[in-house]
């Protein structure tokens, strides 16, 4: 006789529960039903797993280890169906991670063109998380402001960045050719939240800037229409979304405000990514 591993679960309840009522009750079963399952795992391991007394039921020693053994092959039945399962939607979803949004713009572009009949998830992270996902197999592709040599991945640049200052016609230093984060340091700058690395950058260049931080894009861009703070903005953000209004836009000097974009995969997914890669490749950038 086999184990299943639905006995498993209910011997695991009733271990938790404390009585086999209880576990019954949590498990929408009779009480009688709950009983003759019981017997049957008995059966199935040859020993007993219950101390019977006239009105009362408790797991003897046999069934403490076997609680303890349940537990362990649940959670790997429950592993294998997550991974099972992840392994599918891998096959029909490309997930892409990025150090900051616009590279992220770029490559979502790319990949909707060239691999239609796939689903695509994208969102930005941390620089160390986005490797590590990578590594696992949480991400097919993803997008870092440096290279990377091991082995195991394939890195190519994809794209590059030029940071400028927004600023109004108004303000002093509206006609520079160019700036340094340093000419705006201690200034109130107006700055969106989701902006990957760049926000790491703009704090250790800018250490004396209060930034007003705005969570949701739409809130932004009404600020922006309604003061004359400076804010940041790219290259390719002004290809996506265009230059800003009534603004002047400076770039800036520092060599931290370029930041050249690679692309990574593992080795093992080339074939499958071929027309992506060749793509970005084949492009200048």
């Amino acid at each position: 006789m086999m184990l299943e591993l639905h006995q498993l679960i209910q011997l695991i309840a009733i271990a938790e529960c404390g009585t086999i009522s209880a576990a019954a009750e949590q498990l929408h079963l009779s009480q009688p039903a709950l009983s003759r399952s019981m017997q049957k795992l008995e059966e199935a391991l040859q020993v007993p797993l219950f101390d019977r007394q006239k009105n009362k039921i408790s797991l003897n020693q046999n069934g403490v280890l076997a609680v303890e053994q349940a537990r362990r092959v649940v959670e790997q039945a429950q592993n294998m169906v997550e991974q099972v399962r992840a392994f599918e939607r891998s096959q029909r979803t490309i997930s892409i991670g990025s150090c900051a949004p616009a590279p992220l713009w770029e490559l979502v572009s790319l990949v909707s063109r060239l691999y239609p009949t796939m689903a695509i998830s994208s969102e930005m992270q941390e620089i160390q998380t986005l490797q590590t996902g990578l590594k696992s197999g949480e991400y097919q592709l993803i997008i870092l402001p440096f290279a990377i040599t091991e082995a195991d991945f394939y890195c190519v640049a994809f794209e590059r960045e030029q940071l400028y200052f927004s600023l109004p016609p108004a303000h002093p230093l509206s006609d520079a050719q160019s700036l340094s984060f340093r000419d705006l340091d201690g200034q109130i700058v107006l700055l969106l939240s989701q902006i990957g690395f760049w926000r790491d950058v703009c704090r250790e260049k800018m250490p004396g800037t209060r930034t007003l931080v705005q969570e949701r894009q739409e809130d932004f861009e009404e600020l922006v229409q309604a003061s004359a703070l400076p804010f940041f903005v790219s290259d390719l953000a002004m290809k996506w979304s265009g230059k800003p209004e009534n603004r002047m836009v400076i770039p800036i000097s520092d060599p931290e405000a370029t930041a050249v974009y690679y692309f990574l995969c593992k080795k093992e997914d080339k074939k499958k990514l071929s027309a992506l890669i060749q793509q970005i490749t084949t492009e200048e950038f």
